[in-house]
């Protein structure tokens, strides 16, 4: 399992930012070459990353990088062949669509075989943000098996369906929905779209609970602020760890005495509880709040 439950957002052409990225506490950073980078600095910011990413060890970091789409000229193409030779963790693709996805993956081939990386090594990460996309999600994730987790984007999807966006985020419930569904049935992480806020704390914290309530594994930050209240919200709390221990031991005693099923608290627990279960532990070692393996806790 990999702990991915934030994606900071930091702009490709600050260097402060890239030296400090891996001091902020985020899962992984997204080091952003499209929307943050003014047109006239596009070429600078693109040797600014590959040159970060050769000399910085961000080491227990995940870096990712957000490239130009292939729709918008030679940019995106230029941010690959740049980029992918600095082996990054993935690549960020926005307004992915599948055929898109195809052209990285090809460009990622060529790249890995040239630099004598392992296929496959590179991942990729789109990120959903146009009608379009939503609609074809299935097509994306299917479209190639670098791919790792989708990231929904809420800011551009609204405004290409031409709504408007809120703090309550009920325009985006469909959204969250397609999303985490699609991903869930890949086996890949669904990322929920940064709440634009970064001064509403408070605001923060019940937009990252409605994303949990609803299945989302991460959340990205566009402030390092952010982080700590996303990481409190994600992690499991007492009382799930509690009851999944409960689930273990019952299960576990089940299975001494032959059964697939058990009772507990008057509730039927089988497999795909145990499941959940074993799930919300490992979350919750991963993030720092249990120690050691479920098998050693329940001995």
């Amino acid at each position: 399992m990999k702990l991915r439950r934030t994606m900071l957002f930091m702009p490709g052409n600050n260097p402060g930012m890239l030296q400090r990225a891996g001091v902020f506490g985020a899962d992984s950073v997204i080091f952003d070459l499209e929307d943050a980078v003014n047109p006239a600095e596009k070429d600078a910011a693109r040797v600014l990353v590959r040159n970060a990413l050769q000399t910085f060890r961000y080491e227990m970091l995940e870096t990712v990088v957000r490239i130009n789409s292939f729709s918008g000229g030679a940019c995106g193409e230029a941010d690959v062949h740049e980029i992918a030779r600095a082996k990054p963790a993935a690549i960020m693709l926005p307004k992915a669509a599948g055929q898109e996805v195809k052209i990285l993956a090809g460009l990622l081939d060529q790249i890995e075989k040239e630099e004598g990386l392992p296929g496959g090594s590179i991942k990729i990460f789109p990120l959903v943000e146009t009608a379009y996309g939503l609609v074809h999600i299935d097509a994306i994730i299917s479209s190639s098996p670098r791919i790792t987790g989708i990231l929904l984007g809420a800011e551009d999807l609204t405004a290409d369906l031409g709504i408007k966006r809120t703090k309550s985020g009920e325009e985006i419930f469909y959204a969250r929905c397609q999303v985490v569904t699609a991903c869930k049935a890949a086996g890949i992480d669904a990322i929920d779209t940064p709440f634009a806020d970064a001064n509403d704390p408070e605001g923060l914290k019940n937009d990252t609970l409605k994303a949990k309530s609803l299945g989302m594994t991460g959340k990205a930050a566009i402030n390092p602020r952010q982080i700590d209240t996303i990481h409190e919200v994600l992690a499991p709390d007492e009382a799930e760890i509690k009851y999944a221990q409960r689930v273990i031991r019952a299960m576990q005693e089940a299975g001494k005495e032959g059964k697939g099923v058990v009772a507990l608290d008057g509730k039927m627990i089988d497999a795909p509880i145990l499941a959940r279960a074993r799930n919300t532990w490992e979350k919750a070692k991963q993030a720092g709040i249990r120690s050691g393996s479920y098998e050693e806790y329940s001995r």
